[in-house]
């Protein structure tokens, strides 16, 4: 469980939140903008879009800097041949791993051979 705990919540989570299916205390979920354009891509209109932006506030949005980039070719690098490393996850790992934050996800499979990630269940 989350409790008070400060996490990366990752767009499978968010997508749940946004439906209503979960409750998350926003003030300790943090996303980053690779999560906000999977959740506007996914907006099917101009006011589903609108109500994605609303719901999203007060989520604490991290910048992807340089260094996540790095961190993030570096995971490609070591990764994307022998698991299949996708670019907007090792972001969102990258962002995890440099922000000292665990990663909320029911994708684990996506994650879990990026050393030192730690993940957590809802």
């Amino acid at each position: 469980m989350l409790g008070n705990r400060k996490v990366f919540v990752d767009t499978c989570i968010v997508i749940e939140y946004l439906k209503d299916n979960i409750e998350l205390d926003k003030s300790n979920c943090f996303i980053n903008n690779i999560v906000l354009m999977e959740l506007y891509i996914g907006a099917i209109n101009k006011r589903d879009l609108r109500e994605i932006k609303t719901k999203l506030q007060g989520f604490k949005l991290l910048e992807t800097d340089q260094n996540i980039m790095n961190l993030s070719t570096q995971i490609i690098e070591n990764f994307s041949l022998s698991n299949g490393a996708k670019i907007q996850d090792s972001i969102i790992a990258s962002t995890c791993l440099i922000n000292n934050l665990p990663i909320c996800t029911y994708n684990i499979r996506d994650f879990r051979y990026i050393p030192n990630l730690e993940m957590v269940d809802l």
